[in-house]
């Protein structure tokens, strides 16, 4: 049975229903889509600051950026929203309507286990079972293309991340060299061995180490993105390769020492700033099909904590990029920075599902079947965003 016999006889795809399916029309360009995760938890008011919020300052304190046209201000986007100033080449992108940014998002949780965040962004489910597949592996059955899935969509990386497990498998690269272990690695360390009382101490006070010194004893581990990235674009740009491609970046997980202009999250922000300005000349003329989506599993907490940085949060941002992208806008729901207007009292509140942003590149872009999204790929959501996208005749 090919896939397109499959779509029209079931939905089922590892969910456990059936439902009857009529394909997409044809998609409105020849896209490519790629999906940047960034893991540990991006400071999303960090990277798109509220700066017209009355309460910015005053509540993120030494977080807090200047305002723009000042020494490390922020880049003014639409007068109340801004971006970091390490944001250079996406402001530019933000300029040619090339970029929009998402404010006061995230994934339906609402806790702050990187783990199980992580799980429900890259499944798309409310309640994720461990042998859930990802979100966009079910989305390639909807793709109109009759390719098998290790020719439609690549994982680049060390391994195939959960966004695109499922029964068949996906083609994948990764580099000769493998990353420097991060935080993300050492917090899944800490809970193998929390309750070894020679290995659990020892590992923690690594761990403390580690986030004390920052960057001076090591570089940020940018050149593992820049390579991903690099080799996305060589196999996106093909006629004949891949239309869908997973990139992840670590160690944005800033407990410490976090800075506001400058400092380790600025150089954070510069390193990713400089990879998708490459990448946007690797694409070439592909650039004008394409739709990067960069998206972390939560926020951060609005006030800084006693070491300098940010523990986990809820509400966090996200960005789309790419020539496909209507850009030059910032999309939010804002609730506001004011104590009362957190959630519990610490976390920017998310008045946006991720899912509705992630569904709406989906169909508007990848030509995926309304129909399809709701039922097979988010099953327990039924909104998407529109006007991301600039739409074909």
């Amino acid at each position: 049975m090919n896939r397109r016999d499959f779509i029209k006889a079931s939905a089922a795809l590892t969910l456990g229903f059936m439902s009857p399916l009529t394909l997409s029309a044809v998609a409105p360009r020849d896209p490519r889509l790629v999906v940047l995760i960034l893991r540990g938890g991006m400071d999303g008011l960090a990277a798109i600051p509220p700066i017209g919020d009355p309460a910015y300052r005053s509540v993120r304190s030494t977080l807090a950026l200047a305002t723009p046209g000042d020494a490390g201000g922020a880049i003014d986007l639409n007068g109340f929203f801004g971006l970091h100033p390490a944001f250079e080449c996406v402001a530019d992108m933000y300029g040619k309507g090339e970029a929009l940014a998402i404010q006061a998002i995230a994934p339906p949780y609402m806790k702050r286990s990187h783990f199980d965040a992580q799980d429900v962004l890259e499944t798309g489910l409310t309640n994720p079972r461990g042998n859930s597949s990802g979100w966009l592996y079910r989305a390639l059955h909807g793709v109109d293309d009759t390719r098998s899935f290790d020719q439609i969509a690549y994982a680049l990386g060390t391994s195939v991340p959960r966004i695109l497990r499922g029964e068949q498998p996906v083609g994948s690269w990764a580099p000769d060299k493998l990353p420097d272990p991060d935080s993300d690695t050492f917090e899944r360390l800490m809970a193998l061995y929390d309750e070894d009382v020679v290995l659990g101490p020892k590992l923690q006070t690594a761990i403390n180490t580690d986030a004390m010194m920052g960057n001076s004893t090591k570089h940020m581990r940018a050149n593992n993105l820049a390579t991903a990235t690099k080799a996305a674009a060589k196999f996106l740009i093909k006629p004949d390769g891949p239309r869908v491609a997973v990139v992840e970046s670590s160690g944005w997980d800033t407990h410490s020492n976090q800075g506001a202009a400058s400092g380790k999250l600025a150089r954070k922000f510069k390193a990713l700033d400089n990879t998708l300005g490459s990448f946007k000349e690797q694409m070439g003329s592909t650039w004008k099909d394409t739709c990067v989506v960069v998206v972390t599993e939560f926020g951060r907490t609005v006030a800084v904590n006693g070491t300098g940085g940010s523990d986990h949060g809820v509400g966090g941002a996200a960005m789309l990029l790419g020539g496909g992208v209507k850009g030059g806008q910032v999309i939010a729901d804002w609730p506001g920075l004011s104590p009362d207007q957190l959630y519990k009292g610490r976390d920017l509140k998310p008045t946006l599902d991720m899912r509705s942003l992630l569904a709406g590149v989906l169909i508007d872009h990848m030509g995926v079947d309304r129909h399809f999204v709701d039922e097979v790929v988010f099953p327990d959501h039924r909104k998407k965003l529109s006007g991301l996208i600039k739409l074909v005749s």
